[in-house]
């Protein structure tokens, strides 16, 4: 997918978190249900226990259903009681974006997929250790990859 504009970014993981161009972000939104562009471009969010992935029990990747860039490991997520896909921690840092929002008369901290920055959820300071965070996403914005199968994306070449 092209950049948006300036350098390749490449995160700490090896992957390219550059922010994705106008015209790769309509391609990728046309490839969503209704529900999927909603809680990734609108800020949406799905109903408890819904989702595809919240009761995910297999080991694997949970990646962004918009980029595809990796979000989240199995051995991270845990059961909030939420009805949400709940983790403590991102592969990452650099594969996601956290930002204040103040939206619905709350203070939280909303999490966007750095590349796309599509909507995934938001995180929270009630999470176990060893973080004490709770990354409280959307399963419409997640794709599950299990173990054994094929990333949507692969780690950047060190060439490029």
């Amino acid at each position: 997918m092209a950049a948006a504009s300036g350098a390749t970014k490449i995160s700490k993981a090896g992957f390219d978190v550059t922010p994705m161009s106008a015209a790769d972000l309509e391609a990728a939104k046309a490839r969503l249900s209704d529900m999927e562009q909603h809680v990734n471009f609108k800020h949406g969010t799905e109903r408890a226990f819904t989702g595809a992935t919240w009761n995910e029990k297999r080991k694997g990747t949970y990646v962004s259903a918009v980029s595809g860039v990796p979000l989240f490991r199995s051995d991270t997520k845990f059961d909030s009681g939420t009805g949400w896909p709940s983790f403590f921690a991102p592969i990452d840092p650099e594969h996601v974006k956290e930002v204040r929002d103040v939206s619905h008369g709350m203070v939280r901290v909303e999490v966007l997929d750095a590349k796309s920055g599509a909507h995934l959820g938001h995180r929270f300071d009630d999470g176990p250790a060893p973080t004490g965070q709770r990354y409280c996403m959307n399963s419409a914005s997640l794709r599950f990859i299990p173990d054994g199968e094929e990333l949507p994306v692969k780690p950047a070449k060190a060439d490029e």
